[in-house]
C-alpha cells in the first residue's frame, strides 16, 4: 500500500528515534550507574562505546539484509533484539554484563538506523529526499530533546534499572508502529538479484567512490562532535558545572534543539543554493564554531551558559550537514540503497566511537576536553568536505 509523505516522516522517525533514546534516556544516570556498580567513569562510559561499535560494525549486515529480504523483516528483527537486550540491561548484576547487554542492543539498534535511510531512498531522491530526511530528523528529534528529562525523572523515582525497563517499553511500541503502519518499500521483484555476494560487489563499489567516502566521512565527523558531547556531557555539567540531573536534561535538550529545528531549513536553502554548496558553507561554520567554544575555553571561560550557548550555535549546523550529506551521498546507489545506508552508518559511528575513546581520556568533567574534541573533528570535517565537494559543483534543486 501506498505512504504518504508525512506518514512516511512520522513511521521512520519515531522507528529511528529507538537507537537515540537507547543513548539519551540513560545518559543523566551515568554517574549514578558508576556509584551504583562500583566503577570509574572511564568504565561506565564503556557502555556507551560498546554500543556505538555495535552499530558500526552490524551496519553492513542489516543494509545487505533489507535489499534482500525486503525492509519490514530485518527491522523487525532488530527492533525483537533491541528490546530483549533493553529488558537485560535492567537487571545486569555488575558492569561487564551491562557493557555485553548494550553491545547486544547496539546490534538492535543499528537496523533502526540504517533501515529508515534506505526506506527513505527507496521513496525518493534529490530535494523530495532532503525534505523527507529533514522531517525525519525532526520527529527523530523528539526522542534526543526527550529522552534524557524522561530518563532523569525516571532515573530519580525508581533509580536507573528503570529507564532500561522504559526503553524496552519504547522498542515494543516501536515494533507495534513497524507492523501497524509502515508497508514494504522494496518490492519482491527488487530482491530477486539482492544476495551477499551482491552485497560484497557493491560494498567494492562503495569503497572505490572517493565522493561517497568523503560524504561519509563528512557525516561522521559531524556525529562525532555530538557523540563527544554525548559521552562527556553528564560528567561535564552534573560534577564540573554541579547541575543536577534534571537541570542537565534541560540543557542537553536546548542544545539538540537547535539542530532539529535548522534541519527543517534544509530543502529550502538547498534548493536555492544547491545541497553539496549548504553542505560546504555548513561545515565551515561548524568548524569556526566550535574553534571558537574552544578559545573562549583555553582563556579562561567557565561559565555553563555560554558553554551551552556556543554548543548550541556549533551544533545547530549538523542540521545542514547530516541530512543533506546522506542524500548526497546515496543519490547514485538507489539499486544498492541498503548497502549504501550501511556502509555510511559505518563510517559515521566508526568515527564517533573514535571521538568517544579519544574525549574518554581526556580529564573527567573537563569541558576543554570535550570542546577541544569537538573542534578537532570539526576541522577534519571540513577539510574532507572541501576535498570532496570542490571538483563538482552542486546543481540547483529540479
Amino acid at each position: 500500500m501506498p505512504i504518504s509523505f508525512v506518514r512516511a516522516a512520522i513511521v521512520l522517525g519515531l522507528v529511528s528515534a529507538m537507537g537515540p533514546v537507547a543513548i539519551d534516556m540513560y545518559l543523566p544516570a551515568l554517574p549514578a550507574i558508576s556509584a551504583d556498580l562500583g566503577v570509574s567513569s572511564s568504565a561506565t562510559q564503556l557502555s556507551l562505546l560498546t554500543y556505538f561499535a555495535a552499530v558500526a560494525l552490524f551496519q553492513p549486515v542489516f543494509g545487505p539484509l533489507s535489499d534482500m529480504f525486503g525492509r519490514r523483516l530485518p527491522l523487525t528483527v532488530g527492533l525483537v533484539m533491541f528490546v530483549a537486550a533493553a529488558i537485560g540491561s535492567a537487571f545486569a548484576p555488575n558492569i561487564e554484563t551491562l557493557v555485553a547487554l548494550r553491545f547486544l542492543q547496539g546490534i538492535g539498534g543499528c537496523a533502526c538506523m540504517v533501515i529508515p535511510r534506505a526506506v527513505v531512498r527507496d521513496l525518493y531522491t534529490g530535494i523530495m529526499a532532503a525534505r523527507l530526511m529533514a522531517l525525519l530528523l525532526l520527529v527523530f528529534g523528539v526522542g534526543p530533546m526527550l529522552a534524557p528529562l524522561v530518563g532523569s525523572v525516571i532515573g530519580e523515582v525508581f533509580g536507573w534499572r528503570a529507564i532500561f525497563g522504559a526503553v524496552a517499553l519504547a522498542g515494543a511500541a516501536g515494533i507495534v508502529l513497524l507492523v501497524t503502519a509502515l508497508p514494504e518499500t522494496r518490492p519482491a521483484e527488487k530482491r530477486l538479484a539482492a544476495n551477499f555476494r551482491v552485497a560484497l560487489a557493491s560494498y567494492a563499489e562503495l569503497l572505490r567512490d572517493p565522493r561517497f567516502l568523503g560524504l561519509g566521512a563528512v557525516n561522521g565527523c559531524g556525529l562525532a562532535g555530538f557523540f563527544t558531547f554525548v559521552a562527556a556531557s553528564p560528567f561535564v555539567y552534573i560534577e564540573h558545572f554541579g547541575l543536577s540531573p534534571m537541570a542537565y536534561s534541560l540543557a542537553f535538550s536546548f542544545n539538540a534543539a537547535g539542530f532539529f529545528a535548522v534541519a527543517q531549513l534544509n530543502a529550502r536553502i538547498g534548493a536555492r543554493i544547491g545541497l553539496g554548496r549548504m553542505v560546504r558553507y555548513a561545515a565551515t561554520y561548524y568548524a569556526l564554531m566550535s574553534l571558537a567554544v574552544t578559545a573562549y575555553l583555553l582563556a579562561g571561560g567557565d561559565s555553563v551558559v555560554a558553554l551551552i550557548g556556543g554548543l548550541f550555535l556549533t551544533f545547530s549546523s549538523l542540521g545542514l550537514v547530516l541530512p543533506s550529506a546522506t542524500v548526497l551521498a546515496l543519490e547514485d546507489y538507489g539499486p544498492a540503497a541498503g548497502t549504501a545506508s550501511s556502509m555510511i552508518g559505518t563510517i559515521q559511528f566508526a568515527i564517533g566511537a573514535l571521538a568517544i575513546v579519544v574525549v574518554s581520556l581526556g580529564t573527567r568533567g573537563n569541558p576543554l576536553a570535550m570542546v577541544a574534541t569537538v573542534a578537532a573533528f570539526g576541522l577534519v570535517g571540513f577539510v574532507v568536505v572541501t576535498l570532496t565537494l570542490r571538483d563538482r559543483e552542486p546543481q540547483p534543486a529540479e
